[in-house]
């Protein structure tokens, strides 16, 4: 039996990850090379990756690892042209770089809105840049742009910047599906919620619960209405569907796994 990505190659940005488990990049490249994807993942942290390459390789997939900063033009233009170098092509693009922090507009000071901007959305539209001419030369493809609930709705915590860059990214997917549909490129966002990833043990918890991981779990979890929080592989399956041949008539769309959080009222 073949995978559904069986033979394609796959670049994914934010491939590591801040701690142990599964954050989404990671998750992501081990569902890709899972189903059969040669996969091209890139982070700015090598060390980040050492333990994407062990879970994918415990597959016997196929990964090869890229460092860049994708908020920056020339090192993202380098890193399409490694992996059409390396690997012959590219067939999808998961764009997966982002992370938040806190505050509003009178809060967040001009530079971190400027980075996070940057980092978020700028990093969307720089890895589409440059690697829709490389799709185009496959004669199609797929891009999986990997937004956020905050983008959509208020989701517990002023984060502004954060917020304005993801629902940024839901609009940058639309356009770039409508303006590539003709040329067999289907372009979609992934919407996760409020996933339990190394990001809530490493930043969250001491942004916004004093450090104290089971109280911010807690909170997060009282506002989803299944019983239980998705993780990073939540995430990759939404964005393996969307990457595969089963979404071929899916483009210019949003999958929300979220566990029914956005669609609440309290």
């Amino acid at each position: 039996m073949t995978g559904r990505l069986q033979g394609k190659v796959a670049i994914v940005t934010g491939a590591g990850s801040v701690g142990p488990g599964w954050g989404n990049g990671r998750a992501i490249a081990y569902r890709f090379a899972q189903e059969g994807a040669r996969v091209f993942a890139v982070d700015r942290d090598p060390a980040a990756m050492a333990e994407t390459v062990d879970k994918v390789r415990e597959t016997g997939g196929e990964i090869v690892t890229w460092q860049a900063d994708v908020t920056d033009s020339e090192a993202v233009r380098e890193m399409a042209r490694a992996c059409a170098g390396t690997l012959g092509g590219v067939d999808v693009l998961v764009n997966n770089v982002g992370g938040s922090r806190k505050g509003g507009p009178v809060d967040l000071d001009e530079e971190t809105w400027d980075r996070q901007i940057d980092f978020n959305l700028k990093s969307v539209y720089l890895c589409c840049r440059h690697v829709l001419p490389l799709l185009e030369a496959r004669g199609g493809g797929a891009i999986v742009n990997v937004a956020s609930t905050s983008g959509i709705r208020w989701t517990g915590a002023a984060q502004v910047g954060y917020a304005s860059a993801k629902a940024g990214v839901i609009q940058l997917s639309r356009v770039v599906a409508i303006e590539y549909a003709q040329k067999n490129i289907r372009c979609n966002a992934v919407i996760p919620g409020q996933m339990h990833t190394p990001m809530v043990e490493a930043r969250l918890a001491g942004q916004r619960a004093g450090g104290d991981v089971g109280r911010l779990l807690a909170q997060r979890q009282a506002r989803i209405p299944l019983p239980f929080m998705g993780n990073g592989l939540d995430t990759a399956n939404a964005a393996l569907f969307l990457a595969s041949d089963e979404a071929r008539f899916i483009t210019a769309t949003e999958l929300v796994v979220d566990g029914g959080m956005s669609a609440r009222c309290d």
